[in-house]
């Protein structure tokens, strides 16, 4: 959930079916529920012209925008001057369109972090590299998705830009950090987006919105960083596995950069037989609801069923007395560098005056933590990672829902709920997802399943680390089984 701190150290400044938005036209409509590998396709083939895929998405954005409010920062004209280059841009996704997350510095656009303190943010002078990897496949940006302030929590209700709404529920919370992208591909504005996740930030609105939401290995993508405490990854969310599966291998460290073997192009399932093992538990001992376990049950049958060998676990391998309090830590190492940093920019008082209660928690919570403390809870979750890692010795993937529930409504954790509360509320609505940022393995969230009323519930598998292509090739099994393509939210384009 958290942004890249060192780019924002560098760079920072003081429900039925609805029936289609009638604004949208005919083209638009038409386009709003492909993919973004056949959008290229189409490109490429010149059924449809890249201006035609831009144009549509941008149509889309205008009609829903007003009611979901997913972007932050259209750069529409732009785009469109981008899609009328007569040789295109290169890349597997040459002309498909997309939103970057707020997070990210894209050339010409300011990058606000959701926060009121970037409220006079000026436009970026340069793409960060994960943005320039997303260059380089071929895509086209039409603007910046919402996310929670520095995406520290796991739903987008910034103070600056108000809540982003789930197009299944709109009372509901579409998750977080990566809501706003979450939203626009759910609703059929983009075939995917762009998302990052530090802490359940892909998997989480993955979940929320109905979506395919991958947590990369760390350091496999260009552009993120590898220390083990470094939780932020990049990649995106998407309706297809294989819109996720072509996004990893066109913005992949593939060169003398990689620190791994590169994944490449995962295009079809394999043939062999996983040992999963399935918990309804988190690591602290949480039972999801009875809705969620149920479906962790019936995916397990599933799995079965696809030749797996699926075996419950009644508790996770390793110590988590310490887990909440040592992650909310390291968060809250955060908190002060945001503090910091924008009182050395725009000046003393500046970070009390613009910064959410949360993130105001979060640095004082710091404040009283000494260093020897700090480290020693770093130790700590460097030692949970480890044990946690253990258990890929007996199990090749492990089953988890994303979250103990469906979406909650906004205000549950919204970033001026009283910080006890809030902090005990999030302990069990994303006990599952931090885990494999702090172990640096891939995790992987698909939409198997809906609730009583009408909300996605997130099925989560997650491998050791450098397991990407495992991962991918189950989440194409289980989408040919149990398919989801065809689901539409009650507002969509």
């Amino acid at each position: 959930m958290p942004m890249n701190r060192r780019a924002f150290m560098a760079t920072a400044a003081a429900a039925p079916m609805a029936a289609a938005a009638p604004s949208v036209s005919a083209m638009a409509r038409d386009l709003a529920w492909i993919d973004a590998t056949e959008t290229a396709a189409l490109i490429r083939r010149r059924e449809i012209s890249a201006a035609e895929a831009v144009g549509g998405a941008i149509d889309r954005a205008k009609a829903l925008n007003p009611e979901l409010n997913f972007m932050v920062t259209p750069d529409f004209e732009r785009a469109k001057v981008r899609a009328q280059s007569p040789a295109g841009e290169p890349g597997p996704f040459a002309g498909a369109p997309i939103f970057i997350k707020d997070l990210q510095d894209l050339e010409g656009v300011p990058t606000r972090y959701g926060s009121r303190s970037g409220a006079r943010a000026g436009p970026a002078a340069r793409n960060s590299d994960r943005v320039t990897g997303i260059l380089a496949a071929g895509f086209n940006p039409i603007g910046k998705s919402a996310t929670p302030e520095f995406g520290f929590l796991p739903t987008t209700e910034p103070l600056a830009t108000g809540p982003t709404r789930n197009p299944w529920d709109p009372e509901r919370s579409c998750g977080g950090s990566s809501g706003g992208a979450a939203v626009a591909v759910a609703s059929g504005v983009l075939p995917l987006s762009h998302a990052t996740d530090g802490g359940g930030s892909i998997r989480i609105p993955a979940a929320c919105c109905g979506l395919v939401g991958l947590k990369p290995t760390r350091g496999r993508i260009i552009g993120d960083e590898t220390g083990v405490t470094d939780l932020s990854v990049s990649l995106c969310v998407s309706r297809t596995v294989r819109d996720t599966a072509a996004f990893l291998a066109s913005v992949e460290r593939a060169g003398a950069d990689r620190l791994m073997e590169p994944v490449g192009l995962v295009s079809r399932p394999s043939t062999r037989k996983l040992k999963i093992g399935f918990l309804k538990v988190d690591p602290l001992g949480h039972a999801a609801t009875a809705e969620v376990g149920d479906a962790v049950t019936e995916t397990a049958l599933l799995l079965e069923s696809l030749g797996h060998d699926a075996h419950p676990l009644e508790r996770w391998p390793l110590d988590a007395s310490h887990f909440t309090e040592d992650f909310s830590n390291l968060w809250a190492e955060g908190g002060r560098e945001v503090f910091a940093t924008i009182e050395r920019l725009a000046g003393p008082g500046m970070a009390e005056r613009t910064l959410e209660p949360f993130t105001l928690a979060l640095a004082a919570q710091r404040g009283r933590i000494a260093q020897a403390d700090f480290e020693a809870s770093v130790g700590r979750l460097i030692g949970s990672a480890r044990q946690y890692l253990g258990i890929y010795k007996n199990y090749d993937v492990i089953l988890t829902p994303v979250l103990d529930q469906p979406a909650v409504p906004l205000g549950y954790v919204a970033p001026d709920v009283p910080m006890e509360t809030l902090v005990e509320r999030l302990t069990t609505y994303v006990g599952y997802t931090p885990l494999n940022n702090i172990a640096g393995s891939p995790s992987l969230s698909l939409p198997l399943f809906m609730s009583q009323a009408g909300l996605p519930i997130g099925m989560m598998f997650s491998a050791d680390v450098g397991q990407d292509r495992l991962l991918l090739e189950l989440a194409y099994q289980l989408e040919s089984a149990r398919p989801w393509i065809a689901r539409r939210p009650a507002v969509h384009a």
